[in-house]
């Protein structure tokens, strides 16, 4: 099976469901919480991208691996990230906004950076021959993630209680979806996951604790409140894995399903670093 016919719909879901999911007061908070929102977007869209270049450097990955790794570094905020910053008692409402801002601040930003890593690739000792078509890359995410975003809008604003009800269908079957989709790229490249889990299940796990780190002390040097340091954390440290699935492997522009290799075992380490985060917290808690 082809895993991008399972990326496509994956995605579209995801970004229509958190649609689905925002107000106007999402949109509004960016400027009734200015240092909280600046403070998670800077922490998605330039720290992220930063140590997962250097991390990448660092580690000697192959060309494939080394453009996959920034890919994930530049992709907007998961939107399980909401779960994650409510199991955490973080600031959902907060949760929220970063992720709709960070998936169309990165419609633009991902574009520019990709074609950056890519450019420094061949340029560079790694003399990789990858190609990006940067109209193709916009097209696809304009339609596959800016036009679901808006169609679930219009759903919340024409239709508010059947917006709710599949907005908590949806939410419910989207990580378990993802995590298909992680399982069917395992089976078909786990010889390559194989020879190469060391160094990627490493650095990613690295890319993770160090942002999200980096993030905190950000969110700490300011002084925002508890819940939201959390939430910067989460966010942060969970990015959207699907598109740097559907970036990678779509024939319209990478069409390179082992540059997806990063983002799936990414998919699946993000969620058991934050799960051991959100564990830690409730256990001080108590």
């Amino acid at each position: 099976m082809n895993p991008i016919l399972l990326v496509i719909p994956i995605l579209s879901v995801l970004m229509f469901d958190l649609g689905l999911s925002l107000n106007l007061a999402d949109f509004k908070r960016i400027f009734a919480q200015p240092k909280a929102a600046t403070i998670g977007l800077l922490g998605q869209i330039v720290v992220l991208p930063v140590i997962a270049f250097a991390l990448a450097l660092i580690l000697d990955l192959q060309p494939l691996f080394f453009v996959g790794f920034i890919l994930i570094a530049c992709c907007p905020g998961g939107s399980s990230s909401n779960i994650f910053s409510k199991l955490a008692k973080g600031d959902v409402a907060l949760s929220v906004t970063l992720t709709a801002f960070s998936s169309i601040i990165t419609l633009f930003t991902l574009p520019l950076i990709m074609s950056w890593a890519v450019n420094y690739s061949q340029s560079s000792s790694l003399a990789a021959d990858i190609h990006l078509p940067v109209g193709n890359l916009l097209i696809q995410n304009i339609v596959l993630m800016l036009i679901p975003i808006l169609l679930g809008i219009g759903m919340r604003l024409k239709w508010p209680n059947a917006a709710h009800t599949t907005d908590r269908v949806l939410s419910k079957i989207a990580f378990p979806a993802l995590m298909l989709l992680a399982g069917i790229f395992f089976v078909q490249h786990h010889e390559t996951i194989g020879q190469n889990i060391g160094s990627l299940g490493g650095g990613l796990t690295l890319l993770i604790i160090v942002a999200a780190g980096v993030a905190a002390l950000m969110a700490k040097a300011v002084r925002l409140p508890v819940q939201q340091r959390r939430t910067i954390i989460i966010e942060v440290g969970m990015q959207n894995a699907a598109q740097a699935i559907a970036v990678a492997s779509s024939p319209f522009i990478f069409n390179e399903p082992k540059m997806a290799i990063p983002a799936i075992i990414y998919a699946l380490l993000m969620n058991v670093v934050l799960l051991t985060y959100v564990g830690f917290i409730k256990y001080r808690n108590k």
